[in-house]
């Protein structure tokens, strides 16, 4: 089996934020290789009056809290903050960090975030419009803060339209992520190919990272890696049990 990396994904709601830095920090120690909190203001299932906290704030707080793993949203909401000030959000925790940061960023969907917090939520071709716009301004905009990040600063994009966000990411993003199944994947890995066939863009600089909800996935690690994935994130809310993560970490070698 290649060698690939592991992700983990954690879901910020209806925990503690004691509970929250003892995960992370776990994590970390038991060699994760990125680790990710979401962009919700509010839980998006279960009690849907239980706890929540912002994911940026977390991130700078991980990127004290944490040694050796990569840090980013997945991913942030493109409309919930200005394109400028993302940027220089993302290059301050790249530095808290020593160079770990990735700048997470997709088109949005929960509507209550939206409408609690006072965003326009548009519709989807308005909302992928916006965020090819600010993906634009975030790259000019890391291009000319001083100082530039330590790191390499990654950007990238979540989704899996066909037409717009894979475009999107073959013309902006250095790596991409969406979700399985692994038939599903290897499919929009394709489109994705293609579309940077034809912008002439050289596809093996797009790392591809994929996001698995089901612990038993674990066990279909071979045909991820076949469909293209190069990383592979497991996605888990609390209680945060990290024993199958170890198995991933262990799998991966």
């Amino acid at each position: 089996m290649a060698r690939f990396k592991v992700g983990y994904h954690f879901f910020q709601q209806n925990s503690t934020m004691a509970e929250l830095r003892t995960m992370w920090q776990e994590a970390d120690r038991m060699g994760v290789d990125s680790i990710w909190p979401w962009d919700h203001f509010f839980p998006i299932y279960g009690d849907p009056a239980g706890t929540s906290f912002e994911g940026w704030s977390l991130l700078a707080a991980m990127a004290v809290d944490t040694e050796r793993a990569q840090l980013g949203m997945l991913v942030t909401g493109n409309p919930y903050r200005n394109s400028d000030l993302l940027a220089d959000m993302a290059r301050t925790v790249d530095h808290l960090s020593g160079g770990r940061a990735i700048l997470g960023i997709g088109a949005g969907w929960f509507q209550r975030d939206f409408d609690e917090y006072g965003y326009d939520f548009g519709t989807p071709a308005s909302r992928l419009k916006a965020l090819e716009a600010s993906l634009k301004r975030i790259r000019a905009r890391l291009d000319r803060l001083h100082p530039p990040p330590l790191g390499d600063l990654p950007i990238l994009v979540g989704g899996a339209g066909e037409k717009v966000t894979l475009r999107l990411v073959a013309t902006y993003a250095d790596m991409w992520n969406t979700f399985g199944p692994a038939e599903a994947f290897g499919a929009k890995n394709k489109v994705l190919d293609d579309w940077c066939s034809r912008i002439g863009r050289d596809p093996a600089e797009i790392e591809r990272t994929v996001m698995i909800l089901d612990t038993r996935d674990i066990r279909n690690v071979d045909a991820y890696l076949d469909a293209g994935a190069q990383h592979i994130i497991l996605g888990a809310g609390p209680p945060f049990d990290l024993e199958p993560l170890g198995a991933l970490i262990a799998a991966a070698g």
